[in-house]
């Protein structure tokens, strides 16, 4: 079974990044400018990289959603996690930016007194960011896409960026004129690390890293069904939202081939029920009552 159904919702959460990111990060930078905070620039310079990664991201889908070919008999779903990666690297080279512009603005004293304009914008923008993370949660979890959720968590994060930013300026604005360039700085660190955890994320599932409860719960699964006498060996990687398992069962060496096949349907049967996107194939072993127990 070959869904893309899912690729093509995981789009949709794509263009709604894109589209609030552009509107978002371009009110930020006017306003900033002109209402002479540094925080609020630093925000709207964030979104900016997040139009390139949302874009990433929808690139990345794009191609995941092309069938499996002669050189690709998995299909392209990893793009899908590339994206993902690409979009940590360009959020890293922003938030060194943002660090470096705000440690020079802190050097060189340049404060200034932001307009409380800047501190609405921010609050609305941390209100809207959030609603977006809400909806690409939601989406991610229905779909199973490490990519959209990569997403929304940025999403959530600039959220609670532009919730700093708005209590960074309304420090400034009541005589702390300095707490808005430290603002500014704390947005570089928050965009660092979040670009960490999407690059980390990535890269395990890229190199086949697995969740090892989810190992153990498959585990759990096999061995319940019934003329399964031992679990040898279980692998599983991820591959865009799916999972290809590789187990290796044994079951009593006098089963016909028929029977032993019956067996793998229901391995693969009791697997879906737990997580819909897998892809099992079993391997069997016969086992012998002479030389094995029990």
């Amino acid at each position: 079974m070959d869904n893309y159904e899912d690729l093509k919702k995981g789009e949709r959460g794509a263009w709604l990044s894109i589209i609030v990111y552009i509107f978002l990060a371009t009110l930020k930078i006017v306003i900033g400018f002109l209402g002479h905070s540094d925080a609020l620039q630093a925000d709207g310079l964030n979104n900016t990289t997040d139009i390139i990664a949302s874009v990433a991201l929808l690139i990345g889908l794009k191609i995941s959603r092309i069938p499996p070919d002669e050189d690709h008999l998995y299909g392209h779903r990893r793009t899908e996690t590339i994206s993902s990666l690409i979009a940590s690297f360009i959020m890293f080279l922003v938030g060194i930016q943002v660090i470096w512009q705000a440690f020079l603005a802190f050097i060189h004293q340049e404060f200034a007194t932001p307009s409380s304009l800047t501190a609405i914008m921010a609050l609305f923008s941390g209100i809207v960011m959030y609603i977006v993370y809400l909806i690409n949660s939601k989406l991610a979890k229905k779909i199973d896409s490490l990519a959209v959720k990569a997403a929304a968590y940025d999403n959530r994060s600039d959220a609670y960026v532009s919730f700093g930013t708005c209590i960074g300026i309304t420090g400034a604005i009541i005589g702390i004129t300095w707490l808005d360039n430290i603002t500014a700085f704390l947005v570089g660190i928050l965009i660092i690390y979040t670009a960490w955890k999407i690059f980390y994320d990535a890269a395990h599932t890229l190199t086949d890293g697995f969740d090892i409860g989810k190992i153990e719960s498959i585990h759990t699964i096999i061995a319940n069904v019934s003329q399964v006498h031992q679990v040898l060996d279980i692998k599983a990687r991820m591959n865009g939202n799916r999972i290809w398992i590789d187990a290796t069962i044994s079951v009593k060496a006098d089963l016909s081939v028929a029977e032993s096949h019956t067996i793998t349907e229901k391995i693969e049967t009791a697997i879906r029920e737990t997580y819909p996107n897998a892809y099992t194939l079993v391997h069997i072993e016969p086992y012998f009552d002479n030389h094995i127990t029990k």
